[in-house]
């Protein structure tokens, strides 16, 4: 039986090439590779990177915004290690270690400056790529992601959406548990038939393993205050209604 996801994303891939965007492979170092979606046509444009969150890869979380932006803007979507096309055989889980990946792949298709839009852990990783990679990121927006704040409030906002640990929020399991994210992530209320979601939870919940370090090494980065000098415009996209982090903490990330 075809899996619905999984055609999803080929026709979505057919959808993106036609808006003018192509699949890129770049080898980061020997042993680690990243799958971008590039332009076909960069010249005269402002560049704007999309970092994807969890839930997905960077093509299935950006397509609207991707088909809105690539008209005016050269729009490039990696896929983050261990998520879509892009691998790794090095031990390093950080969120550093992405963001230095992502940086590289974009230096080695020539880009120098850049605005930088992440969600959820792409939010994160793109924070640290303004922090670590000051001559190539020129701007951040984010959204659903922390910076500066120490381990227990992230876990009370964890917890006060009913998970006990960020693994258990961000790694279902069963079509039960991926229907409980999806009605904590979105403020739409939207119906699924169980087959899209076991379709979904086959697709795009590879790698569970490293995904699993991958949060381990979020979580402990939270474990001590630290709020990077930035020099770039950072810009907080935040709802009103989220359920996991409030809009009180974006504030206090403000301040």
């Amino acid at each position: 039986m075809v899996n619905l996801v999984k055609a999803y994303g080929w026709l979505l891939q057919w959808l993106i090439k036609r808006v003018g965007l192509r699949p890129s492979t770049v080898e980061i170092e020997p042993g680690t590779v990243m799958r971008f979606w590039v332009p076909c046509d960069a010249v005269s444009k402002p560049v704007v990177v999309l970092l994807h969150g969890f839930c997905g890869d960077g093509i299935m979380n950006w397509q609207f915004q991707v088909t809105a932006l690539a008209k005016d803007y050269a729009v490039y979507v990696p896929d983050l290690l261990f998520f879509g096309g892009s691998v790794s055989d090095k031990a390093d889980r950080s969120p550093a270690f992405q963001a230095e990946c992502v940086a590289a792949g974009l230096g080695k298709q020539g880009v120098e400056k850049c605005v930088v839009v992440g969600f959820s852990y792409g939010g994160y990783v793109g924070l640290e790529m303004a922090w670590l990679c000051g001559e190539l990121v020129d701007g951040v927006v984010v959204s659903g992601s922390v910076v500066g704040v120490i381990e227990n409030v992230v876990l009370r906002a964890v917890e006060g959406a009913g998970y006990g640990s960020c693994s258990e929020m961000l790694l279902p399991t069963s079509v039960k548990e991926l229907k409980t994210l999806f009605s904590v992530g979105a403020h739409t209320k939207f119906w699924l038939p169980n087959r899209l979601h076991r379709d979904f939870l086959q697709a795009m919940y590879s790698n569970r393993k490293e995904r699993a370090e991958l949060l381990e090494a979020l979580v402990n980065s939270y474990k001590d205050i630290n709020i990077p000098k930035f020099q770039q415009r950072i810009h907080l996209l935040w709802g009103e209604n989220d359920k996991i982090f409030k809009q009180e903490l974006a504030l206090k990330m403000k301040e």
